[in-house]
């Protein structure tokens, strides 16, 4: 598994004379498909400064590939779940991809740059993403590249995201969920230019600066200097969990169909054909899936793992896929998510879980549930 960018350069710094502005990672891991900081310090107090201030990460494991030629737009719409025809310059759309069969096959977001289509996924899944792609590039004209080495990926999240792009000479206006735009900076990094990214959640701060790989580590080092706290892999997944956001090969999987994961933002019922279209509407106009994904809710620090079983008066209902302890000031809660029977899955029911009581909590993106949700678990930590 290689090293991301800012990875080689975290671990060469004293050897290039350079004075880090940070301590280095105490523990390097796998990543969604490359080798990243796992932690730099403790992981809750990272995860503290991604809700509460600002922290900076390493988004190296995200790869991006490039869709050019005249034929894009009508061919990528006919692949994905979501509505790339009407997507606007300088905006993206978070989808899936998927087998004729509505399984999951990835999930992306895909982005329109006037002259071309970016679509960023995690490097472990390029390599099917890209086959797929290919499968089905017949008479079209379309070109897939990945750009991931020539464009690398900063990522911000907190209340104060915005606030210290701009101390560190990254002007960022207001921006809209998924809208990008070109900010010329004056930062130390000396770059010329670089694309920011605002993300999906309108309730949360957060984003990302696509930037030259050359220039990684010194953006890195000019935002650690305006006040943002450098975060490791283990608080993104704490931060993750906690906003109910599934991770494709974790919490989906190839087996998955699209309903029964509740992520609804990925799809669009009004664009036309795509691969897998037939099955996702029939499930659409005969009824519900009969499992959904959710959050479980424990007190204390619950032995709770991924594969975990959910019984629910004795019965089987469901399975789980990702935990995380949350802890502050000596207490500490278990969120887990994972796949429930619908007709038990409704939000404050009580369940069991690896001989632990639980309780479902909703994950929702729409009208900010998520982010309550989300505030309700960390305010009762």
């Amino acid at each position: 598994m290689a090293n991301t960018v800012l990875q080689d350069a975290l671990a060469t710094q004293n050897e290039a004379g350079i004075r880090p502005a940070v301590v280095r990672p105490t523990e390097v891991r796998e990543y969604r498909g490359a080798n990243v900081a796992a932690r730099f310090g403790d992981p809750q107090n990272e995860y503290l400064a991604l809700l509460n201030g600002c922290g900076i990460y390493d988004l190296g494991f995200r790869a991006q590939l490039s869709i050019t030629g005249g034929d894009r737009v009508r061919w990528m719409n006919g692949m994905v779940t979501n509505n790339i025809r009407d997507l606007a310059v300088g905006h993206g759309a978070y989808a899936f991809l998927l087998n004729p069969q509505g399984r999951i096959l990835g999930d992306m977001h895909v982005y329109n740059r006037a002259e071309s289509l970016l679509v960023e996924t995690d490097r472990n899944q390029v390599e099917k993403v890209v086959a797929t792609f290919d499968h089905f590039i017949i008479m079209d004209d379309v070109e897939v590249s990945d750009i991931s080495e020539s464009q690398n990926v900063l990522g911000l999240a907190g209340p104060r995201s915005r606030e210290l792009l701009n101390l560190a000479g990254i002007a960022v206006p207001e921006m809209q969920p998924l809208q990008m735009l070109a900010a010329k900076c004056d930062c130390d990094c000396a770059c010329m230019q670089c694309t920011v990214v605002r993300g999906e959640d309108a309730a949360r701060d957060s984003y990302e600066v696509w930037l030259d790989p050359k220039d990684v580590y010194k953006t890195w080092q000019a935002l650690i200097a305006a006040g943002a706290t450098p975060v490791g892999s283990e608080a993104l997944e704490m931060q993750r969990v906690a906003a109910g956001i599934p991770l494709y090969g974790v919490d989906i999987r190839e087996r998955d169909l699209p309903q029964e994961t509740e992520q609804m933002r990925a799809l669009n019922f009004n664009k036309g054909c795509y691969v897998g279209q037939e099955i996702v509407e029939r499930i659409r106009s005969r009824g519900n899936v009969h499992r959904k994904f959710t959050g479980f809710l424990a007190e204390g620090v619950a032995d709770i793992s991924p594969g975990a079983v959910i019984l629910s008066a004795e019965k089987e209902v469901g399975e789980i896929t990702s935990v995380a302890v949350l802890r502050d000031s000596g207490n500490a809660r278990t969120v887990a998510l994972g796949y429930i029977r619908r007709e038990v899955g409704m939000p404050g029911r009580e369940i069991t879980i690896a001989g632990k009581k639980a309780t479902v909590i909703l994950f929702s993106p729409e009208d900010g549930a998520l982010r309550r949700a989300h505030d309700s678990v960390l305010h009762n930590v």
